[in-house]
């Protein structure tokens, strides 16, 4: 399987296969390993692999990462709106007000 990857010029792996095939590796292990594996997974990398192979594995998994960190933060103002909903706040003057200065920070 072909997997487009993006690297900037200044990277100093951007012409190293390697660095490719780490990226690769870690694009299909997200599929079925959790971050936490994969960052064992690096570990042993960093280890027995060639440098640009783990900086390639780690520029994945930090994406994967931060993935994970807007996900869960779009997960839980969802959580909260449906709560505010069942609760009748949504519809409250407090409720509104407040929700409209957080927007405009």
């Amino acid at each position: 399987m072909t997997v487009q990857t993006f690297t900037p010029a200044t990277n100093p792996f951007a012409q190293d296969p390697d660095y490719y095939l780490g990226r690769a590796d870690a694009y299909d292990h997200s599929h079925d390993r959790t971050v936490d594996q994969m960052v064992a997974l690096l570990a042993m990398a960093i280890d027995h692999a060639t440098l640009a192979y783990a900086a390639g594995y780690s520029d994945r998994v930090i994406e994967l990462r931060m993935e994970q960190d807007v996900v869960a933060a779009a997960e839980s103002e969802l959580a909260q709106t449906w709560l505010a909903r069942k609760q009748g706040r949504e519809t409250s003057t407090l409720h509104t007000r407040n929700r409209s200065r957080k927007g405009h920070h």
